[in-house]
């Protein structure tokens, strides 16, 4: 999950009951976000490769398996990872989203799910995911325009009072300063918990963006 110096996810605790919210409180949820996700997931129709940045205890990489991927998972704390490696049958590898060890054109898609909101140079991030992917990037982002990421703000504690959340809005003009090719958009948000179900109202709690990369050749 998190990439800066002041990494919270590297707390055995926190890495020990991160898994715990999936199961309890944070269940709807879960089950929308992925149902966000599936759905961008679309626009890349011959993907078969996916590395998740930011996997934490591969709680996402290893669902993505079970779309029919080859997935894998990347983080930084060493604590995370032990978690996700223990408990499942997931392949990860610890490293920095700044700088990806991974040669370019690796994988078809690299995702980015809550894991932006943690990074310290969001465009170095995006830079390096571009330049490993073939088709483009998957993020999965807390909206700061919502009542989720006020919440969120709200709670603060040692893992939402260091992140950066962001809009629609601003994830496009992020993406727009990194990407110099030519490539297309796509956006959704979940409307949990007021109702169920996605969107593409900008206000909703979590933002999935699917930017797919136009190869002009094919």
């Amino acid at each position: 999950m998190l990439m800066t110096d002041s990494n919270p996810f590297q707390d055995e605790k926190i890495a020990v009951h991160y898994e715990d919210w999936y199961k309890t409180s944070g269940k709807k949820a879960d089950v929308q976000e992925k149902a966000l996700l599936e759905s961008l997931l679309c626009h890349f129709p011959d993907a078969k490769t996916i590395l998740e940045v930011g996997c934490g205890t591969g709680h996402f990489t290893r669902w993505f398996r079970t779309l029919g991927y080859a997935a894998f998972g990347l983080d930084r704390s060493r604590n995370m990872l032990r978690q996700a490696v223990n408990a499942y049958p997931v392949s990860c590898h610890q490293g920095d989203a700044l700088a990806l060890p991974f040669a370019s054109q690796t994988f078809d898609i690299v995702a980015l799910i809550t894991t932006l909101e943690f990074i310290s140079e969001p465009t170095q991030a995006l830079s390096e995911a571009l330049r490993i992917t073939q088709r483009g990037i998957l993020l999965g982002v807390i909206n700061q325009h919502s009542w989720l990421g006020w919440r969120y703000r709200l709670k603060g504690g040692p893992i939402w009072k260091s992140a950066e959340l962001y809009s629609p809005a601003r994830l496009k003009r992020l993406l727009s300063m990194v990407i110099a090719q030519e490539y297309e958009v796509a956006v959704k948000t979940t409307l949990c918990p007021f109702t169920s179900g996605v969107s593409k109202l900008p206000w909703g709690g979590f933002i999935g963006l699917a930017a797919k990369l136009v190869d002009k050749g094919g």
